[in-house]
């Protein structure tokens, strides 16, 4: 058995003001009540909520204290994200603290959630650490999890735990869920999706290990949420597969296929069909409406009608 204790704080995130003295409180009362625990991860832009009006260079000061009060537990640390201001560009960033207080890397946001994360520029590399005599770590960022290649290369680097700092406000938050079961069974490894509360979401983190059952899921309050797990879990399901079933990381090793859609200069004619990435409009709607073939006498009537939906 291979013990290590990860704990995600669910916490209440404003976009008003700075949330790092609560943050700090959080982790201050987690290692009062659980001092067992190695690691603390907050959920996606936790230190000052989902607008890049905070938007900072890194290194700075808000990511200096995250240091110091790593150091002063002796813990690792992921305080969820913040915006990074790096030239002409806004990336959204977490970084790594190491329980001596030194930022051992920093992951930029793959995907922003277009047409919505407006003003993101997305990243272009990958962010995988070991924790000695422990395993290796990858980091996502919420809809990162929403494109299969992001976890997959990182479980095909060895990635044991996949830490995915979310913010989900939205009514897709049932569907996240399924996805992170999903891609911790398909990858075969443990999943700690953390998110907020308030501007920073509608909480339900969830913990899933590799046989992609749910560990824990939380309610919609705050939460601290210490898990210890067994990193021999990992090893014997990809040795033995899912449930002693399915080898999914074996087969896709294995495999005879070669996905042509992958290859530099590869040619997806049916994707450029499906329209800009815009964000939808009543306008819009009214538009395709007008353009289809709607009988000359109805005109009148279809355009009263659209334009009634746009009365407040």
């Amino acid at each position: 058995m291979t013990p290590f204790s990860i704990a995600g704080i669910q916490m209440h995130v404003s976009a008003s003001y700075s949330n790092i003295p609560v943050m700090k409180h959080k982790i201050e009362v987690m290692m009062s009540v659980y001092p067992w625990v190695e690691m603390v991860v907050f959920s996606e832009l936790a230190p000052f909520g989902p607008l890049t009006y905070h938007a900072q260079e890194f290194p700075n000061d808000s990511e200096k204290e995250f240091c110091e009060i790593a150091k002063k537990h002796g813990i690792w640390l992921v305080p969820g994200t913040m915006f990074q201001k790096k030239e002409d560009k806004i990336f959204n960033t977490a970084s790594v603290i190491n329980p001596q207080g030194e930022v051992v890397g920093r992951y930029n946001k793959m995907f922003p959630f277009y047409p919505y994360e407006v003003g993101v520029t997305g990243g272009d590399e990958f962010l995988i650490f070991d924790v000695p005599k422990v395993g290796r770590f990858g980091l996502t960022i919420c809809y990162d999890m929403w494109f299969p290649e992001t976890s997959r290369t990182l479980a095909v680097n060895g990635v044991e735990v996949i830490l995915h700092p979310t913010l989900t406000a939205t009514i897709d938050r049932d569907i996240e869920l399924a996805i992170v079961q999903a891609t911790a069974a398909t990858n075969q490894c443990f999943i700690f999706d953390i998110n907020g509360l308030g501007d920073g979401g509608t909480g339900r983190s969830i913990i899933c290990g590799p046989d992609g059952r749910v560990l824990h899921q939380a309610s919609t309050g705050e939460e601290l949420i210490p898990i210890e797990i067994d990193m021999e879990r990992v090893k014997r399901s990809r040795e033995m597969g899912v449930l002693r079933l399915g080898q999914p990381l074996k087969s896709f090793r294995d495999r005879n296929v070669s996905f042509d859609i992958y290859k530099d200069g590869a040619k997806a004619p049916y994707l450029s069909t499906l329209g800009q990435l815009n964000k939808p409009t009543r306008l819009a709607e009214i538009k395709e409406a007008l353009e289809t073939d709607i009988p000359i006498q109805e005109a009148p009537t279809v355009l009263q009608s659209w334009m009634n939906k746009l009365k407040p």
